[in-house]
């Protein structure tokens, strides 16, 4: 019995042996496709690795380089943007049919209302530009550049509260977790530029903070720390924690990354921890980040003339045209993602008011956009995104008068934009029935819209997965067609 107890013994130790040994060569060689282009690992690990992220070369031809996502939080209405509905004007103040609705879920703030009222906008539409597409007299700007977009009117999703649709559209999960899509896009395709992180998110500070924002909605998730967005910050420092404190010089924080290195080196080889090694990546990104952010957010370069293209606001740090504005600078220098983030628009009540002033923070800084990267040639190779996590309802919410109305959350149908990268311009995809309230032709689910992202990146959405808690993963989870339609 003791033979065999040393035996069995022995047999454990030599699997645990093998184990940690194979691990820690699968673990380098890992480790090496996460921190291609860093000086942390050998360069015989660098060459098995590469530099091209995870998955390598595309798997089929790009259509884009670079993503610009103009996230509007709360839910724009599309009703008074981009969805024009003329029977709702015909049937103002005449209750929602039930033959419409069918039986179809409320949200607890108007679930409980004795009626629900229809509710035409209070504002003019127009066709707008060859395409005819149909815009509101609160997007002029958005109007004239009307023949550059994509509008896809039937966007849908399960999600009917601000949390789980922020993180739905966000991450592909309705559950906090989960990688956000610039993180898969960092992970998946690596970086163009080795001074600037590849995911980049700017927010608003000119907006109404009516729901709040969580840096999970920019994390990493499972993923390995390194792919997580960075949030440029207006004021002196744009990025915390940045620069070096007072009476701290650059070589002094280069002989202390360079013994930092070589620590978490000994490390490595002796546990094989790939975090080890990507946070040592992320040291030396923010000490190469230290000369590069204070260029890039300088806007004292600008002429005066793209400042009148964005508007006034944007000479202000930290607003929404001035993050257009920064967006279009980090293209340049070939930012792979890029988000902004724009809340404000969950207008319950006195909609009317606060959806004007949304839009006149924002339509001439979208518009602009699009035109300084279309003058610049950079138009066709970066998608421009804009759109909310759901829609808003075509009756009102709470008491309907002569001037003012709310609108709730609807899922089902909602309105979305794109421009460049690969997209058909001058195109109206899907449309919603008279009512507005459920779609009649080319339904656009959220993971059809991540699925369509990822194509125009050139990267297959069923491809590009990570393992994690026993099983793999990816943005569409088991879901997500591609929208060829609207390709060009």
């Amino acid at each position: 019995m003791n033979k065999e107890i040393e035996q069995l013994v022995a047999s454990h130790l030599n699997r645990r042996s093998f184990l940690l040994k194979a691990s820690l060569g699968l673990g380098s060689v890992a480790l090496g496709s996460l921190l291609a282009g860093q000086d942390v690992l050998s360069h015989k690990a660098k060459a098995i690795a590469g530099a091209s992220g995870i998955t390598g070369m595309p798997d089929i031809p790009a259509r884009t380089k670079r993503v610009v996502y103009l996230f509007q939080s709360g839910g724009p209405s599309q009703f008074e943007t981009f969805d024009y509905k003329p029977l709702l004007e015909k049937m103002h103040g005449q209750d929602l049919p039930d033959s419409v609705r069918k039986g179809q879920r409320l949200t607890g703030m108007s679930a409980q209302q004795s009626a629900l009222p229809l509710v035409g906008s209070s504002f003019q539409f127009a066709q707008r530009g060859q395409s005819g597409a149909w815009v509101s007299e609160l997007m002029p700007y958005t109007g004239a550049v009307a023949d550059d977009l994509c509008f896809i009117k039937s966007m849908y999703t399960e999600q009917i509260n601000h949390d789980p649709a922020l993180t739905f559209m966000q991450t592909g999960n309705q559950l906090a977790g989960r990688p956000s899509i610039g993180s898969w896009v960092h992970y998946g395709l690596g970086s163009d530029n080795d001074n600037l992180p590849a995911f980049i998110v700017l927010v608003s500070n000119n907006a109404p903070k009516d729901q709040p924002l969580y840096a999970r909605l920019w994390g990493n998730g499972f993923l390995p720390s390194k792919y997580q967005g960075v949030q440029f910050r207006s004021g002196a420092d744009p990025v915390l924690y940045l620069n070096n404190p007072k009476g701290y010089e650059a070589a002094d924080r280069r002989e202390m990354l360079d013994a930092l290195k070589a620590l978490n080196q000994s490390q490595l080889e002796t546990f094989g921890d790939p975090e080890i090694g990507n946070r040592v990546a992320q040291y030396e990104m923010a000490f190469r980040m230290q000369a590069s952010v204070p260029e890039i957010t300088d806007m004292s370069d600008e002429p005066d003339w793209v400042f009148d293209l964005y508007g006034p606001d944007s000479r202000t740090p930290g607003t929404y045209a001035a993050n257009c504005l920064l967006a279009r600078r980090l293209l340049e220098k070939n930012v792979k993602f890029v988000q902004l983030y724009h809340q404000g628009w969950d207008n319950h009540g006195n909609l009317p008011s606060a959806l004007t002033q949304q839009c006149k923070a924002t339509d001439q800084a979208s518009a602009a956009l699009v035109k300084d990267l279309k003058q610049r040639g950079l138009l066709d190779d970066t998608l421009v995104i804009w759109g909310g996590e759901f829609g808003r309802t075509n009756y009102s919410q709470g008491k309907l008068t002569k001037d003012n109305y709310g609108r709730d959350h609807h899922p089902r149908c909602f309105t979305m934009w794109m421009a460049g990268g690969g997209v058909q311009p001058g195109l109206t995809f899907g449309e919603t029935d008279d009512f507005g309230y459920n779609i009649v032709k080319n339904p656009v689910h959220v993971h059809d819209f991540q699925a369509t992202l990822l194509y125009l990146m050139g990267v297959d959405h069923e491809k590009l997965t990570y393992e994690a808690e026993g099983r793999r993963y990816r943005l569409t989870d088991v879901e997500g067609k591609i929208v060829k339609a609207i390709i060009a």
